[in-house]
């Protein structure tokens, strides 16, 4: 367990959540449910032996930083994994609904998977992947993450009525599942780019006036449904550097589902070395840290 501030918030939190989940406590000392909750959590960073990291702030004390996570009510935990939050919860709950909201997000326990002796297969073709990934699911249905990465492969293969279908079980996840959430963001997109006006009368219309942000946002959908992810968080970043909030948080949150869609599946680090880190999405991750603590 760890207290943080703004001078170490970056490094304790941002970076940290890089490389396993950060649980955010944020309390007061007046606060009674705090001193409940607390210990609840600090027994379960040591339960849970270091599949995820405790990190406490006083709201007291780091008002900046209170603000920043949108405080309202404490205490209130906030979950961040790759350097965004994915998850919370307000109130002191009880240990076992505490349990069960972390076991959606930390590593089970004991997760080694066997090193194979042989070197590792040639990536699979993307017809042979979906192939492959459809027959997992038969047999498996309930298996989010990779119905996830089939939904994803299809939407990247143009089989948009075959992604909304698969999509279906994971509709009613999407507070609970980041890739869920990201992908609803990119067929939402989709639709939207087909009916939004041309890239040129979307420009003019900025030319006009810097702060048209529904034409920014139609730029940066029809950017997301060609896949062009820079480019589209390139247009979301000129929205929130004006305007963190606008649209019930759209910008910030289609910013969020780039990134998420921006990612491979995960895959583990050879022994003793760290995760590889993409740097477009590193300095994108830096971009929106510093708008969202400004």
């Amino acid at each position: 367990m760890i207290d943080a501030n703004l001078a170490n918030f970056e490094t304790e939190v941002v970076e940290a959540s890089r490389s396993l989940p950060v649980l955010v406590d944020l309390w007061a000392p007046w606060c009674g449910p705090c001193r409940t909750l607390g210990p609840i959590l600090e027994k379960l960073e040591t339960a849970y032996e270091g599949r995820f990291k405790l990190v406490k702030i006083n709201t007291e004390d780091e008002q900046d930083l209170a603000a920043a996570f949108g405080v309202r009510s404490i205490p209130m935990v906030v979950l961040l994994k790759d350097g965004q939050p994915v998850d919370g919860f307000v109130g002191a709950l009880p240990e076992g609904q505490i349990r069960q909201f972390l076991d959606r997000h930390v590593p089970p326990a004991a997760e080694e998977p066997e090193e194979a002796a042989e070197e590792p297969d040639a990536p699979l073709d993307p017809s042979a992947a979906l192939e492959q990934m459809q027959q997992a699911l038969a047999t498996n249905p309930a298996d989010d993450a990779l119905r996830g990465q089939y939904v994803k492969l299809l939407l990247q293969g143009g089989r948009l009525d075959d992604a909304r279908r698969a999509f279906e079980p994971l509709a009613g996840k999407l507070a609970i599942d980041s890739l869920a959430s990201a992908l609803k963001e990119w067929m939402d997109a989709i639709d939207a780019s087909a009916q939004a006006p041309a890239d040129d009368a979307l420009r003019a219309r900025i030319a006009a006036d810097r702060r048209d942000f529904a034409a920014r946002f139609a730029l940066a959908q029809r950017a997301m449904a060609q896949r062009q992810w820079t480019a589209a968080m390139d247009e979301l970043l000129e929205i929130l550097m004006r305007d963190k909030a606008w649209g019930d948080q759209a910008a910030r949150k289609a910013y969020v589902a780039v990134l998420e869609l921006m990612a491979p599946p995960a895959q583990k680090a050879a022994d003793g070395q760290p995760p590889a880190v993409d740097p477009t999405m590193e300095s994108y991750r830096r971009r929106l840290s510093m708008i969202v603590l400004s």
